[in-house]
């Protein structure tokens, strides 16, 4: 259980939610363990099998409090939401902004900085742990060219121009991605980022990586009422949830790129958990998708200090707290949308 900016997080898949007079109570195996009163919160997001009463549901409604239900694996199951604090008003001013070219800008610079912020952390953190065993020369030299392409991100003038400027930023931020793999090097060589479908190893855990953060943000953000769909700097494209595309952006390299270099340099997967089909795709095995999915919930577990909060969190929990950020920011309660930067 955890409380951040007036949000309830019940993180026990064996917790009952029910109400007891003004109090919503946690209950575990007919033990109550918590008792939190109901005016002091603005939302509820449980990700237990057992649920909540009737009795507490309607009074989350009566006192406009979002109560959003999850499986323990992060897929979004429903939300309760009261009268005049419900999805509607604030989907409203996300589709305004989505369609305002100038306020759309200033947020798909706040992603994009975020991404190359993280990116450029990654490297210099590799430099500075394997300074010994890396061409940390070449890692400095992205990170410097990172840090410039943040500056052209911010007096860019056009959604245009900050793809340009991501696209140039990954291929350089990729092209001293394999000096970070320092095991198995056989078995976990990168050349290039390739997808649709991956074609080596690295890219294969790679992308389900990424498709496993993109439904975690695309959770996230349909649990506090907004629209995945819906994006500021992603286009809008039959069946894209691009304002989850949006919200991974600043996620990528220190969430999955790092939990993907983790998976390989602690050898946890090897060359024979893979496949390659005739196609020349490359794909985990059943043991070995079995093993990463395992892997990834256990990251969801570790903890962190948020750099905005301030307060220790979960790992799994970082796409709920940046999705909650994002529905204030839209709704007026904060000036700015604050980025996750990995410190």
């Amino acid at each position: 259980m955890k409380k951040l900016l007036n949000t309830l997080y019940v993180t026990s898949e064996d917790a009952y939610l029910s109400l007891d007079g003004e109090n919503v109570i946690i209950t575990i195996d007919c033990d109550e363990k918590h008792r939190i009163p109901l005016h002091t919160l603005e939302s509820i997001i449980s990700f237990s099998y057992k649920g909540a009463s009737p009795a507490l549901m309607g009074k989350c409604v009566n006192q406009n409090i979002q109560l959003s239900f999850y499986s323990p694996y992060g897929k979004y199951w429903a939300s309760v939401n009261g009268s005049t604090n419900g999805n509607v008003l604030l989907r409203r001013e996300q589709y305004r902004i989505a369609d305002n070219e100038e306020k759309s800008l200033d947020l798909a610079k706040v992603f994009i900085c975020g991404k190359l912020y993280n990116s450029r952390y990654l490297l210099l953190k590799f430099a500075r742990d394997y300074e010994l065993r890396i061409d940390t020369d070449a890692l400095r030299d992205k990170a410097r060219m990172l840090k410039d392409n943040m500056t052209e991100v911010r007096t860019a003038t056009s959604k245009e121009q900050i793809r340009g400027i991501e696209g140039s930023a990954a291929a350089d931020y990729f092209e001293v991605f394999d000096s970070l793999i320092l095991q198995n090097k056989n078995d976990f060589k990168f050349y290039f980022r390739n997808r649709r479908p991956p074609v080596d190893n690295v890219n294969a855990l790679l992308s389900l990586s990424y498709t496993l953060l993109a439904n975690d943000c695309a959770a996230a953000l349909a649990g506090v009422g907004l629209d995945p769909y819906v994006g500021f700097l992603h286009v809008d494209r039959p069946g894209r949830r691009s304002l989850a595309l949006d919200l991974m952006e600043e996620l990528r390299s220190v969430y999955a790129d790092r939990f993907v270099l983790t998976l390989i340099n602690n050898r946890i997967v090897s060359g024979e958990d893979f496949d390659e089909q005739e196609s020349g795709a490359v794909l985990l095995t059943e043991d070995g998708r079995k093993r990463f999915l395992m892997e990834w919930q256990k990251k969801k577990k570790e903890s962190l200090r948020h750099p905005f909060l301030e307060e220790k969190v979960f790992w799994g929990l970082v796409p709920h707290v940046q999705a909650m950020l994002l529905a204030r920011y839209l709704r007026g309660d904060l000036d700015n949308y604050p980025p996750f930067f990995w410190k």
